[in-house]
């Protein structure tokens, strides 16, 4: 059985002018008169039975007792606030918008969305597909997973996935057209790629010891999983990027040939969100279901 406790309206009011040390303050703070303040902490001091401030003329200041209820009561209020903002959020809008790039999105995510709906069927899932930046502080947004360097201003940033390239073919084209052919032959091949990346060609023929000639065959693309659907069709070799070809090595649509040799793609995958959204009931199980599907994804060496 509970012991019993002084009102809350009682300790909201200590806490306020505690933290404060100023009843002035506190009242404005909780939008009441000075008055009922300095009541409030009056009862709350008989209740106890003893003083929690020393009065002066134009100020107060905490006694030792008041520094030590002020210390419990601060953590309390303040993880009572919490956990109702969090249920508050879950309860009036059970809606999840996670943003993701179209890559991403087509190639990873969607495929995995299903389970996250199943785990939790409270949540209203909705996925919004955009390579444009978005504003996670918007409200309208939750979280966005992003790929680039990992550096988004004003929100909480948490890397779950890095990545690699190397080239990846359709193996029909690589035996018509490529069989035999080893690094430094692969600029006679019709080279694909996504516009844009931070490392390309280039910089993967360069660690193999190679240089592209001027004139070498090539085809870019404004997403990397359009370069994979082309090196899927056969259309030529794509510089692969690790997260994006997995399923399709696993399935055999793909073959990478020269598997031992990689670069690392100088960009990751961010989850991010608001600061202030970090204890939020649906930023807390996307974050867990993201690392356990990151988990199993990375493990699985099929």
């Amino acid at each position: 059985m509970l012991q019993r406790l002084p009102p809350l309206q009682t300790l909201r009011a200590f806490e306020a002018a505690g933290r404060l040390l100023s009843m002035s303050r506190a009242a404005e703070e909780l939008n009441l008169t000075h008055g009922a303040v300095s009541r409030h902490i009056k009862t709350l001091e008989d209740d106890l039975g003893l003083p929690l401030f020393t009065r002066h003329t134009r100020r107060i200041a905490l006694t030792a007792e008041g520094a030590l209820l002020l210390a419990t009561v601060g953590r309390v209020l303040g993880e009572l606030a919490q956990q109702a903002a969090s249920l508050r959020s879950r309860n009036a809008n059970p809606r999840l918008t996670i943003s993701t790039t179209f890559s991403f999105a087509s190639k990873w995510l969607e495929p995995r969305l299903h389970r996250l709906r199943l785990r939790h069927p409270d949540f209203d899932i909705h996925l919004d597909v955009t390579d444009q930046t978005v504003d996670v502080s918007g409200g309208s947004i939750d979280a966005a997973i992003r790929y680039g360097g990992g550096r988004y201003p004003h929100a909480v940033t948490e890397r779950i996935m890095d990545e690699t390239l190397t080239p990846v073919c359709n193996p029909s084209y690589w035996k018509r057209h490529a069989r035999g052919l080893g690094a430094r032959e692969l600029p006679a091949a019709t080279l694909l790629h996504e516009d844009r990346m931070a490392v390309d060609w280039p910089q993967w023929l360069a660690r193999a010891g190679v240089s592209v000639r001027p004139g070498a065959r090539s085809a870019a693309y404004s997403h990397g999983s359009m370069a994979i659907e082309a090196a899927i069709r056969g259309e030529g070799i794509a510089l692969g990027r690790s997260v994006l070809v997995r399923e399709d090595l696993l399935a055999g649509r793909l073959i990478a040939p020269f598997a031992a040799l990689q670069v690392d793609a100088g960009r990751g995958y961010d989850l991010v969100y608001a600061a202030r959204n970090r204890a939020d009931a649906k930023i807390v199980a996307l974050r867990n279901w993201l690392n356990e599907e990151v988990r199993a994804f990375l493990s699985d060496r099929r």
